[in-house]
């Protein structure tokens, strides 16, 4: 299925008590947060693989203690467990950059979900945000990976990107991955391919752990806090659909290019550019969290 954007089509908002607006015809939806709430929305339909865009804008200047969130797949009945782990990867990495996050999720339900993570945490003025990534498989994540972005999210609309197929998973920002996921079962890691899930997006309240451990308030004299998005873009196979989004006969995998997507010489040139000058975080570095030894996948090559 491919779709131009349209959120009025394709999306639903799902909480915020109003603070969640569809703008310009559907082409546009705007979220924002108060000291009182914050707001978010969800894809109508449910995908398994595909590739997935949305353009946004993040909240300008001091936007610390702000969570926001690009493509999250995930279980609403998950979700105060979802800020649990979110706050406990934070403490563990000592990256502790924001009150309030944004998050961009693709996730599917029940207690062995599987989850795409792409958010990004606000900071105190001057501060660069941090992009947050992360993949859950049959329940277990604990895959995180860390981004500074080379440009001020806040001046423009941005891309933000996920291709998801049966081999791998690649996180983009304009067309630049800045991540590969890749498909390890082969040695024994779990990766999302059976469950279908959904795009959830959404602005939240995080102060009380995100900047500095909770010692950096949000400061609700800057409110409301205004997330953009438009362009809201899925090229995907839709769940329920008729065709078997699994199968390499399915119509939608024959003649879609995520189908197969990978990185050509001049994508993994981009990627090593960027985990090498922009990484400020990554799980298989982190030799202080896995007195083991560190995960199997992470003895593969990244690029």
């Amino acid at each position: 299925m491919t779709s131009s954007a349209d959120f009025y089509r394709d999306a639903e908002i799902t909480w915020g008590d109003g603070r969640a607006k569809i703008l310009e015809g559907g082409r546009a939806l705007t979220l924002s947060l108060d000291q009182y709430s914050g707001s978010g929305f969800q894809s109508k339909n449910e995908y398994l693989f595909g590739r997935f865009d949305l353009q946004l804008k993040l909240v300008p200047g001091n936007s610390a203690g702000t969570v926001t969130t690009f493509f999250k797949f995930f279980d609403p009945s998950l979700a105060s467990c979802h800020f649990q782990l979110i706050l406990m990867i934070i403490y563990l990495t000592h990256m502790l950059y924001l009150l309030f996050p944004f998050n961009l999720q693709l996730s599917s339900q029940g207690a062995g979900h599987d989850e795409i993570d792409f958010e990004f945490l606000g900071n105190s003025s001057g501060e660069p945000y941090t992009v947050h990534t992360n993949v859950y498989a049959q329940g277990k994540g604990d895959k995180e990976q860390q981004f500074h972005l080379w440009f001020d999210p806040t001046s423009a609309f941005h891309t933000y990107s996920i291709v998801w197929n049966p081999q791998r998973i690649i996180f983009m920002v304009d067309s630049i991955p800045i991540r590969v996921y890749n498909n390890q079962e082969s040695i024994g890691t779990p990766f999302p391919k059976s469950q279908k899930m959904r795009v959830h997006c959404s602005l939240w309240n995080a102060d009380d752990w995100a900047t500095q451990g909770g010692r950096v308030k949000t400061d609700w004299t800057k409110a409301p806090f205004v997330a953009s998005y438009r362009n809201f873009n899925i090229n995907g196979c839709v769940a329920g659909s008729g065709s078997s989004c699994g199968s390499k006969s399915a119509d939608s995998f024959n003649t879609e290019a995520w189908r197969t997507q990978d990185l050509n010489a001049n994508g993994r040139n981009r990627l090593r550019w960027v985990q090498q000058k922009h990484m400020v975080y990554n799980y298989c570095a982190d030799s202080n969290r896995f007195h083991q030894g560190i995960p199997a996948e992470c003895k593969r090559s990244r690029f």
